[in-house]
């Protein structure tokens, strides 16, 4: 490093650099390295770096420049799914979360921040009646960490150190919970039927045993299945001693049925769907919804917030059950819990509220829809089979190219400006060249042609 102070990297004044290496006893940076650093594993050649960037004008011009090269969904028309969901976002939601004391005190203390309270529970309440349940948490990192959370909220509620997945829950959140649970709660998977791509309840029969503390079912599932079978599961659950957990899509409760209304002991899943823009690495927060039964809310690491009468006779918004979070016992708490994605639950109360019952209900009957109709077009294309899996689906479902690779087909559709379906060859290798295909509400029937006269010429 040269002389110079950069005024984006901390202390790299030369004198404060030079105070820094006396006190720990070195000579030079290159001496701090070599000493704690084994020789094995340091690189034997310069770095191939750029020339660097000494001022913010040239910075901005090629991190623009850089930036430019990106084609956005916004651009194309996509099809794209598999967890992150390309909805629209309400011009109410951006303006509110934009507003400083959202976006910057949104994690602030009560004293300084009179309105967050308030506004985590508005938010928790909106979910709980989205969920048809009692308590719901402050949003924690995504989906995926809600779901690891919510099984080992069963193990410690039931005492047992088994859960059952499903293999129709997304591979990514499969393997957070896995790494999630691991090493001390076995993770076992649940097969599903090969034709309809719902759960196979005789292998859930033939898994369930005396350890098992929790059956997570995904409705709808990772192909986009509604699980019509989920009261069947919640009962098997109930007979072993085993809590039912449910990943659910929180956007398609406005036509499909609450977890908590056929059985579900917890519900966990993503928000990025209710008002959240896709982002590259970010733009997701994860609910928990429970029932208000006191040995699982109990077992909650995150905040949780409620009503609370004041010493004036009026109502206020305050932590309920301060004792069970890392706030207040630290090291000796369940789980650590921090401000982890509380923005987003404005952005989700804001949506929810805008939206409100009825749009919720217009939102999933014109998703259901645009599903069908993706479905049915595509069906009549040649060397297209978009019923590999038969059960009802919304938003997403599977589709079979007969003769052509998913990566080629996807190869072509990009070059059409079209985003294709995600690539289950994978994950999914009995399925064989599946992609994944999803439908939002800003699909339109334009958009629905275009990729069928894009297909018919790819697949012909």
């Amino acid at each position: 490093m040269s002389n110079r102070n950069y005024p984006y990297i901390p202390n790299s004044d030369p004198a404060i650099r030079e105070e820094m290496l006396r006190f720990v006893g070195a000579d030079s940076v290159d001496e701090l390295i070599e000493r704690n650093i084994p020789r094995e594993l340091l690189l034997k050649r310069p770095m191939a770096l750029p020339r660097p960037l000494t001022d913010e004008c040239g910075l901005v011009r090629h991190v623009s420049g850089i930036l430019n090269k990106n084609v956005t969904a916004n651009e194309t028309i996509s099809f794209l799914g598999a967890g992150c969901y390309n909805r629209y976002v309400p011009a109410l939601v951006d303006e509110v979360i934009g507003r400083s004391e959202f976006l910057s005190a949104y994690a602030g203390e009560p004293y300084e921040d009179h309105g967050r309270f308030q506004a985590c529970f508005e938010y928790e309440s909106m979910m709980a009646e989205l969920l048809d349940c009692d308590v719901v948490n402050v949003p924690n990192y995504d989906g995926s960490q809600a779901a690891g959370t919510a099984l080992r909220m069963a193990t410690r509620v039931t005492k047992r150190d088994e859960v059952l997945i499903p293999a129709t829950l997304s591979p990514d959140v499969t393997r957070a919970v896995k790494t999630y649970l691991s090493p001390d709660v076995s993770v076992n998977t649940i097969a599903y039927d090969r034709a309809s791509g719902r759960l196979d309840l005789n292998d859930l029969k033939a898994k369930l045993g005396e350890k098992t503390a929790a059956v997570m079912l995904a409705n709808p599932n990772f192909f986009g299945v509604v699980e019509e079978d989920a009261q069947a599961v919640a009962d098997l659950a109930r007979k072993a001693g085993a809590l039912f957990v449910v990943y659910a899509e929180p956007s398609s409760l406005g036509v499909m049925k609450p977890p908590f209304q056929y059985g579900a002991d917890l519900a966990c899943g993503d928000i990025q769907a209710l008002g959240v823009h896709m982002n590259y690495g970010g733009g997701v927060g994860g609910y928990i919804g429970a029932k208000d039964r006191p040995e699982i809310v109990s077992e909650y690491p995150s905040r949780l917030f409620g009503l609370a009468p004041t010493s004036h006779g009026e109502w206020g918004f305050g932590d309920v059950m301060w004792e069970r979070t890392s706030f207040a016992v630290r090291d000796h708490a369940k789980e650590f819990v921090g401000t982890h994605a509380a923005l987003w639950s404005i952005a989700a109360a804001v949506y929810l509220s805008s939206l409100g019952p009825q749009g919720m209900r217009e939102l999933g009957a014109t998703i259901a829809q645009r599903t069908a109709l993706l479905r049915s077009r595509l069906n009549d294309i040649p060397g297209v089979d978009a019923r590999p899996l038969s059960g009802a689906a919304w938003q997403e479902f599977a589709v079979r190219f007969k003769n052509k690779t998913v990566a080629e087909v996807n190869a072509a559709l990009l070059k059409k400006g079209i985003l294709g379906g995600f690539d289950l060859s994978a994950a999914y290798p009995e399925l064989g060249q599946c992609a994944l295909y999803c439908v939002s509400e800003r699909t339109t029937e334009d958009d629905i042609g275009a990729l069928v006269l894009a297909l018919r010429e790819i697949c012909a």
